[in-house]
């Protein structure tokens, strides 16, 4: 149990707001709802607790990549907090996709199979 709350901690910088913004790219969503869009498209691999969701968004919203109004919704007839992206939030997100595609290559080139050019 304590490897997985490491494991979540050690994600690099820019990871939960990365996937924040992807979820807005697709819809706008409130809190409990990106959590439950994270987990379900990880197929639960990755769990967002409220303590880091929050303080995420408060980040992407001071950036201005994200906007929030109050609304209530419509499911539970409560008042909640609805983020959207913003123009400035996907042309983030797309620098950081193509950022992260760029150094996970690397890892992988690290990480993987050496080819190894032995001398005959």
């Amino acid at each position: 149990m304590e490897d997985k709350e490491n494991t979540s901690r050690d994600l690099f910088r820019g990871a939960l707001e990365m996937m924040i913004l992807e979820s807005l790219r697709r819809q706008p969503a409130h809190g409990y709802a990106l959590v439950q869009h994270i987990q379900q498209r990880s197929n639960n691999l990755l769990q967002v607790e409220e303590g880091s969701l929050y303080p995420a968004l408060q980040r992407l919203l001071k950036a201005k990549l994200v906007r929030a109004e109050w609304t209530v919704s419509s499911t539970t007839n409560r008042r909640v907090r609805m983020y959207q992206i913003t123009k400035t939030g996907l042309r983030h997100l797309e620098r950081e996709v193509s950022s992260f595609d760029r150094m996970l290559e690397g890892i992988q080139m690290v990480l993987g199979p050496t080819r190894s050019t032995e001398n005959s």
